[in-house]
């Protein structure tokens, strides 16, 4: 049932006449006087390198298909889009190159925009990059949001918000992000202006510069400057000797490099422009502060609070947008970080000795980290192994008490043992006294001898 108070309260969070009321920064003139805008920006050095690192990083990770089950996850390598996230998004490009342009579209206009192609069966079957710049969200009349388009020929077409994967940077209001390069102009003209500076320098500069001053009037001073440039004008010349005729001087005006800071601030502004983007100087190519101990840590530091802000942001939407409602919670994507968090050789075989020792890693999946072939199952490669030495905390207190037991039942079941052992032996003695025949004394064979004579005589008859 409708509420019926809603004809008199308005959704705030709904307008109807624009995306949000959320402040826009747009892209023009820096304070520097240089117009900034992702073109020439990108034509910086260290936006390119940037920019190249994040995406390209995002980009070579593995990307799957996930399905939850009751004892954890498996890899759902049946469904739908586990090849079109994995290898192929469309018929034109891997999926390489899909997140490659994503990400370059994230990080120089602060959103992307993908156009989702569906069967006749509502199946998703493609997936295609769209220029940022081409794309105007706004809210109908009922405040449902609209995605339009402009195509090369100049047609507009209509999407529906469920045919388009959108991604948004950094914003005000969770539904379109801001660009880096509109937010930090400024940062971004000062070096487009240091860049051209330099070259300038070099192209009309260079050394001697100043003023060619003569005693007498100069009747074609236009011919005299001509000349002079032609042949010490530009870098190539920069090395000449200068010859002066009629008495004329030369003075400098424009101040050395060294003293107007040139090279401290093009080095000042390769930071800056790192900090914009959140990537250690030493991935763009400055290896000022970069030694050999921290260097692994700040490539660490980069997985962990650059690159994986990035993936959450794209899993989740692409969670949001993908999948049927009936899918959420039972089906996600997800990437695969390992490889950017490895450490050095070193430092992971005491990490798997670690989880090996204490039994929640077993061979196989040390094995799998590595990118090894996997132990048979008969030798031993899955069993999980732990220290023996090691107890319940619980039981820490009664160890001795634990031994003393042992050890008495054990001296008792020995004692006892004994005990058996004797009873065997004197029954075993008694009875084979009972089965040989009484031992005569030496006495009653003699006194039996002697009476044997007589007992002979009487046979025969004879008398005494």
């Amino acid at each position: 049932m409708r509420n019926p108070f809603t004809i008199f309260f308005r959704s705030r969070d709904k307008p109807k006449d624009a995306v949000s009321a959320a402040p826009t920064f747009y892209f023009g003139t820096s304070a520097s006087g240089k117009s900034v805008n992702p073109r020439n920006a990108v034509q910086v050095s260290t936006v390119y390198a940037c920019v190249r690192v994040i995406a390209e990083t995002i980009a070579s990770l593995p990307l799957g298909v996930y399905e939850e089950e009751a004892g954890g996850s498996r890899k759902a390598t049946e469904h739908q889009l586990y090849r079109l996230l994995h290898d192929e998004p469309n018929p034109e490009m891997t999926s390489f190159v899909m997140r490659e342009t994503m990400l370059t579209h994230l990080l120089l206009w602060g959103n992307s925009y993908s156009q989702i192609i569906r069967s006749g069966r509502n199946k998703i079957i493609a997936l295609y990059p769209l220029l940022p710049d081409r794309m105007e969200v706004d809210r109908d009349s009922k405040g449902k949001l609209t995605y339009t388009y402009t195509t090369a020929e100049g047609q507009q077409v209509k999407l529906d918000p469920m045919d388009v994967l959108h991604i948004p940077g950094l914003g005000f209001d969770g539904i379109m992000g801001y660009s880096p390069i509109a937010l930090e102009k400024n940062a971004i003209g000062l070096g487009i202006a240091a860049e051209e500076y330099g070259s300038r320098f070099f192209q009309n500069g260079a050394r001697p510069s100043g003023v060619l001053t003569h005693p007498n009037t100069v009747k074609d001073p236009k011919r005299l400057r001509e000349n002079w440039n032609a042949a010490y004008g530009g870098s190539s010349n920069g090395s000449k000797v200068a010859i002066l005729e009629e008495s004329m001087t030369f003075t400098p005006i424009s101040l050395p490099n060294n003293e107007a800071q040139f090279l401290e601030t093009r080095k000042f502004q390769v930071e800056e422009i790192c900090r914009i983007f959140r990537v250690p100087p030493h991935l763009v190519g400055n290896l000022d502060r970069a030694t050999f101990s921290n260097i692994e840590n700040q490539s660490i530091d980069f997985a962990v609070h650059t690159i994986r802000p990035w993936l959450v942001r794209i899993e989740q939407a692409m969670n949001r947008a993908l999948f049927a409602e009936n899918e959420k919670g039972h089906f996600y994507v997800q990437f695969n970080i390992d490889g950017l968090m490895r450490g050095d050789y070193k430092s992971r075989m005491e990490g798997y000795a670690i989880g090996r020792q204490n039994g929640w890693l077993n061979a196989n999946d040390i094995r799998a980290l590595e990118n090894m072939n996997p132990i048979p199952e008969e030798e031993g490669g899955n069993t999980f192994l732990v220290n023996g030495n090691m107890v319940p905390i619980g039981l820490a207190g009664i160890n001795l008490a634990v031994a003393a037991a042992v050890a008495a039942s054990e001296a008792e079941q020995e004692q006892q043992a004994e005990q058996d052992t004797g009873q065997e032996n004197s029954q075993e003695n008694k009875e084979d006294t009972e089965k040989e025949p009484p031992k005569k004394s030496p006495q009653r064979r003699k006194r039996k001898k002697e009476e044997q004579p007589d007992e002979q005589q009487a046979d025969t008859g004879q008398s005494v």
